[in-house]
């Protein structure tokens, strides 16, 4: 039999397209799976975490196969069927498999390599060190191995790189790459009695043997109680309080060989086991299960429209219930980590243990472990509650997605790729996986709602509040009349001031909404009206007053509140515009006996922010809640009475073609947070133009007059749901190159899809991180193949690619771009 050569092609981290191929051993192709993980040499010394694609006998062409490093797993830690999905996405969405790669597995998973410096045996000691290089020197005699950060402590310089080269050229150290595991599972200490003392006679006998030491005495005692007590073994933790006693002496019985420690690794977020009945539903929640059940039988996609707390989330648990009765798996999506906190409360009163959570708030290890329960199909992550990530985790059961407030922005991946769409995503993964989706929302998205009416989507209603609460009174206020008659004090109308005194001495709660967090997104100068630019983006600062500072909300660039002009050394600087921060300093002059809490990006960052402000706001502890869009989502509180929309124009004159449509969302998503509970609420909404037919379609909830008039804009300018949109963004340091080179695609493009192409153009935030940015947006007709196009666009891209003076231009194309 001939001898064979045994190759893998891997998959790695990187935004490469193709797959690379290493050599391996017969007794390594026996072995290795696909899914499994290997460590594996590129480039000059790094070594990456690379994924069995598959194991062949062909070696490559281009290049010597180069030998695996080591086998990491010892089983398929991504399954094939997430491996199909990953190529869908990396094919529809027009990015590389390393980038999929990375999106979609914890980073715990992607091993790092630390570069480790040792010492040369074979230095010449006569070579002249400077002093810092002789410390390194000194330090290696006496440890065996350093790394780079040791190194860094040592001479008390962070770029320690430079110092290592000169030793390298010097040959007085060597370098080599070492794997480290970034995950820890938690291991949770317990104590038990020692296998020798079991029998009755022994425990006797044993009990006798510390009745002298009465610390010890009492700790056995304790242990045995608890043994009678629980029957479940003992956390050495708990038998310490219990007892009253300190780890020292649990120690001591341990040395006596009395009683022993062992460790039991647990999760670090787990849910305890409820199982408390469903809430029954009312007659229109039952009609629309029943409903969404008979649109199953023939739609693998059903929309649920469903008014603002008219009850969703019981119709969603019945499912769920259904699911877990035939012990398939559920994945529900939610667009923000704040929706989380409240849906994990209500579905852990009725599935408790089955629920996992994974959200960019977890940790990594964290992450790790929900992985790891999917994964093994574990009980515990029967239903997984995520944000869009979650659709990478490696169901293998899956029988129904719900995708909660299926309009939301925040399911569309814009930066770095993969710029997904998790709500497309979801459809395509539960129609690999057999699944039905279930798409809901008060305000679905035109795309949506334009597939249900062409029967490619069931469609359901539910029309009525739960408890037959009336929707809020929606009340237009013209500000613009308001400040001619001066009636306005800061921003706030004397109609807005009257209705929020109202609620206050009713004791029911208030929310005002302003999409816009800082104090003033403009500081300008009186005298000579410039104001303070990011250096680094084509963008003026944000004034936060708390902090002092001048913010940039795209690169995070921060400095100190100027006391003058930078440009006429003025001191009259004056602020325009205003954010949540402005309206909470505003509220606590109007209302100083009131509670007010603000939620925006800048009061959530910490990892339980979240819960604190939504708990504090449920027990009352806050009177007036100020936030940004993160309230429109699907919060529950019953004690609010009113909303407030601090201004409505904001967001009605964006330059986007879904300016309108989102507006119209945003606005019945903010007013549906008003009387949930029993007494109707009301909604004031104050604008310059209350006569716009989108505020005026708002203040009737008129969903459909909104949804006609949108899609015949939509048909007349070529724009979805009639025609699908591409945007291909180019960045460049110098203006110049990314000029010529966005002329170049652009051109290429126009000769390919004639007028069907807009651009190149420069967006409103033309510079971002120092690179200027073009857009060109490509309109794709509805009988043109999306696929031929994309197979065209890939050709030009290649081509572009190969023109050296254009390699340096980063380029990044999405697909289904709003």
């Amino acid at each position: 039999m001939p001898f064979k050569n045994f190759f893998v092609n891997v998959l790695l981290p990187m935004p490469l397209k193709q797959l690379f191929t290493y050599s391996i051993t017969e007794a390594e192709a026996g072995f290795l799976k696909k899914g499994m993980r290997i460590a594996v040499p590129f480039g000059k010394k790094k070594i990456y975490t690379a994924l069995v694609f598959d194991i062949h006998n062909e070696a490559p062409e281009a290049y010597e196969a180069k030998s695996i490093h080591q086998i990491l797993d010892d089983k398929s830690i991504v399954t094939e069927a997430q491996l199909d999905f990953w190529v869908w996405i990396s094919e529809y969405y027009m990015c590389s498999l390393g980038d999929v790669y990375r999106a979609a597995l914890p980073s715990a998973f992607l091993l790092e390599s630390e570069t480790v410096v040792l010492n040369n045996p074979n230095f010449d000691e006569d070579t002249s060190l400077s002093d810092a290089e002789f410390l390194v020197y000194e330090a290696l005699q006496q440890q065996s191995q350093l790394s780079v950060l040791e190194i860094s402590n040592i001479i008390g310089k962070k770029n320690v790189f430079p110092l290592l080269k000169k030793m390298l050229d010097k040959k007085a150290v060597l370098l080599k790459e070492e794997l480290y595991e970034q995950y820890k599972p938690k291991l949770v200490k317990y104590i038990r009695l020692n296998e020798a003392h079991k029998d009755e006679a022994s425990l006797h006998q044993l009990i006798d043997s510390v009745q002298r030491a009465k610390q010890q005495h009492k700790a056995l005692l304790t242990y045995f109680s608890l043994e009678a007590q629980t029957k479940k073994p003992i956390q050495a933790k708990k038998l310490q309080e219990e007892s009253g006693v300190s780890s020292a002496v649990l120690k001591g019985l341990v040395d006596k060989n009395i009683l022993e420690f062992y460790h039991i690794q647990v999760d670090r977020v787990h849910f305890e086991e409820k199982g408390g009945r469903l809430k029954s539903l009312n007659e229109h929640q039952e009609k629309a299960f029943e409903e969404i059940e008979t649109s199953f039988n023939s739609n693998t996609v059903t929309l649920l429209q469903g008014v603002t707390s008219s009850g969703k989330t019981e119709v969603y648990a019945k499912l769920i219930e259904k699911q877990l009765a035939q012990k398939k798996q559920v994945l529900f999506l939610l667009p923000e980590i704040a929706l989380t906190t409240q849906i994990i409360g209500r579905l852990k009163e009725y599935f408790g243990g089955k629920i996992a959570v994974f959200h960019s708030k977890y940790s990594m290890n964290e992450r790790v472990e929900v992985y790891n329960n999917v994964l093994q199909n574990k009980e515990k992550a029967q239903i997984v509650l995520g944000a869009r990530s979650s659709l990478f985790l490696p169901f293998s059961n899956l029988g129904l997605i719900i995708v909660d407030e299926e309009h939301e922005t925040s399911y569309k991946q814009f930066d770095p790729s993969p710029r997904y769409h998790a709500r497309d995503a979801a459809i395509y993964l539960a129609h690999m996986q057999g699944a039905k989706t279930l798409l809901g929302s008060a305000t679905p998205s035109l795309e949506s709602y334009f597939n249900a009416t062409q029967n490619k989507y069931g469609l359901v209603n539910l029309t009525k509040r739960y408890g037959e609460i009336q929707l809020p009174e929606v009340e237009l206020v013209d500000i613009k009349d308001k400040h001619r008659k001066k009636r306005m004090t800061g921003h706030f109308s004397d109609r807005l001031i009257l209705e929020i005194q109202e609620a206050l001495e009713n004791k029911e709660q208030v929310i005002l909404f302003q999409n816009r967090r800082g104090f003033s997104p403009v500081v300008e100068c009186e005298t000579c009206a410039v104001s303070p630019q990011c250096p680094n983006c084509d963008v003026s600062l944000t004034y936060h007053k708390y902090r002092k500072e001048l913010r940039c909300h795209y690169c995070n660039y921060r400095q100190a509140m100027p006391l003058n002009c930078g440009a006429c050394g003025s001191t009259k600087l004056s602020t325009i515009g205003f954010g949540t921060e402005q309206i909470e300093l505003e509220l606590h002059e109007l209302f100083p006996n009131a509670n007010i809490g603000r939620m925006d990006l800048d009061t959530t960052r910490g990892k339980y922010a979240y819960q604190k402000i939504i708990g504090a706001f449920e027990a009352q502890e806050i009177d007036i809640l100020v936030g940004t869009q993160m309230l429109s989502k699907g919060l529950d509180f019953g004690k609010v009475s009113l909303v407030g929309v601090m201004n409505a124009d904001n967001m009605l004159n964006f330059p986007d073609f879904r300016a309108h449509e989102r507006t119209f969302q945003m606005m019945v998503q903010v007013a549906g947070r008003s009387g949930r509970s029993k007494k109707r609420g009301k909604v004031i909404i104050q604008t310059f133009n209350p006569y716009h037919q989108i505020l005026q379609q708002v203040s009737t909830n008129d969903y459909s007059a909104m949804f006609k008039e949108q899609l015949e804009d939509r048909w007349h300018f070529h724009y979805p749901p009639y025609y699908r949109v591409m945007k291909i963004t180019l960045r460049h340091r110098d203006l110049i190159t990314l000029e010529n080179a966005a002329e170049w695609f652009g051109t290429s493009l126009k000769n390919a899809f004639k007028d069907n192409v807009l651009g190149p153009t420069s967006p409103n935030v033309s510079r971002v991180r120092n690179l200027y940015i073009k857009h060109i947006t490509v309109k794709i007709p509805p009988k043109q193949s999306l696929k031929a196009t994309k197979k065209h666009i890939a050709r030009i891209e290649k081509t572009f690619s190969a023109i050296g003076a254009f390699r340096a231009v980063r380029l990044g194309i999405d697909i289904d771009a709003y």
